[in-house]
């Protein structure tokens, strides 16, 4: 007799996600399991059906494989060893441990929930003074009507596989070796009433609203973690954590290294060459710098305690300010006529004298030239 389609089998079309094909299967699997019923003659093989459906389409090589090939592709050990399909054990794991709300390790050994991660996207201001952010996280929580125990009625069974051991003996060849039962998950326990609202998982999707407090001087790429903010465990179990990763955003003046940060600091020709007082900004406000006549392009001011105290330790870092001599633009005739005026002054053996860098850069060009030449 040929084979059903695998995806006939789960009642899914063939463009199905990884989560409808698992809640797929945990609908058939809570529906013909052996243990839940034991008087049905055709349970068995419906189960095995579905299992070995799920086997394939959960693996994304295996589901192209027989996306392309169908059924042959695990015949001859085209797909792998044993007709294709591998060790079941992982699948019961995965899956009838979420089903019957008993985890990897049990009732008495509930598995921790799933960690979160949400990125938190800061002003400059905002990380360096702190702030509290009112964020929604996407998560699972305990079903409210089960207490995220999975059970309609909070009571168990003794698991019929392993008579409530949570252990089976699996024999091969000569080694015999002990491992959680499949069936409970390692805790001898199983429920008969799951819960009709999580569909005996024991939780439930939810978007949760948190305020999350961002202590002063975090920066990019620190993390802040909120212990039990993570998924609620299955059955019941621990939930895990959330992690807030912090991206401070570009800021239009200020660029932050470490504790310092810093800027550029455009003045006009006249003052550079006279000197000048500026107000410079801050993140606190203005203050006053001084600027000495005959500044450069590219000279620093330091600004000591004007940067960001570090929420790692108690120093405060520095404003460090470059300067940039800014060329005027869109002159006026009385403006050019000034400039050429002065411009004269330095036709008669006067440039070199008001233009050290210049004069050292034409006496660099001149010694690059003649070894070239050489």
């Amino acid at each position: 007799m040929s084979k059903r389609d695998y995806y006939e089998i789960l009642g899914v079309e063939r463009t199905v996600t990884e989560v409808e094909l698992k809640k797929s299967f945990r609908r058939l699997a809570m529906k013909y399991h052996p243990d839940r019923c034991p008087d049905d003659p055709h349970a068995q093989e419906k189960f095995k059906e579905a299992k070995e459906a799920y086997e394939v389409l959960s693996d994304d090589q295996k589901r192209a494989m027989y996306d392309q090939h169908g059924h042959a592709a695990f015949e001859h050990g085209m797909g792998g060893g044993r007709g294709g399909f591998g060790d079941m054990g992982d699948i019961f794991g995965d899956i009838f441990g979420d089903i019957f709300g008993m985890g990897g390790g049990g009732r008495g050994r509930s598995r921790r929930g799933s960690d979160l991660r949400y990125i938190m996207e800061l002003d400059l201001e905002e990380a360096v003074f702190g702030v509290e952010k009112k964020i929604e996280i996407p998560t699972q929580v305990n079903c409210h009507h089960c207490n995220g125990s999975g059970s309609a009625d909070g009571k168990t069974v003794t698991c019929k596989t392993c008579a409530g051991h949570g252990r089976v003996r699996m024999q091969n060849g000569i080694f015999s070796i002990q491992q959680a039962c499949p069936h409970c998950g390692g805790s001898g326990h199983m429920i008969e009433k799951p819960c009709k609202e999580c569909d005996g998982e024991g939780r439930l999707e939810e978007t949760r609203a948190l305020s999350v407090n961002i202590p002063a001087g975090v920066d990019n790429g620190d993390r802040i973690r909120l212990t039990g903010q993570g998924e609620a465990g299955p059955a019941g179990g621990e939930a895990g954590d959330l992690y807030v990763e912090v991206r401070v955003r570009e800021h239009d003046i200020f660029q932050r290294e470490g504790n310092d940060l810093h800027c550029e600091l455009p003045i006009r020709f006249a003052q550079a060459a006279l000197g000048a007082e500026l107000l410079v900004p801050t993140l606190e406000g203005e203050v006053p710098i001084n600027i000495p006549p005959e500044t450069q392009t590219g000279q620093m001011f330091r600004l000591r305690g004007r940067g960001v105290k570090s929420v790692r330790s108690a120093r405060t870092g520095d404003l460090i300010c470059r300067v940039v001599v800014e060329t005027p633009v869109r002159l006026t005739k009385q403006q050019r006529d000034l400039l050429e005026q002065l411009e004269t002054t330095f036709a008669h053996g006067e440039a070199e004298k008001h233009t050290p860098r210049a004069k050292t850069w034409v006496d660099g060009v001149k010694q690059f030239w003649s070894r070239v030449t050489s």
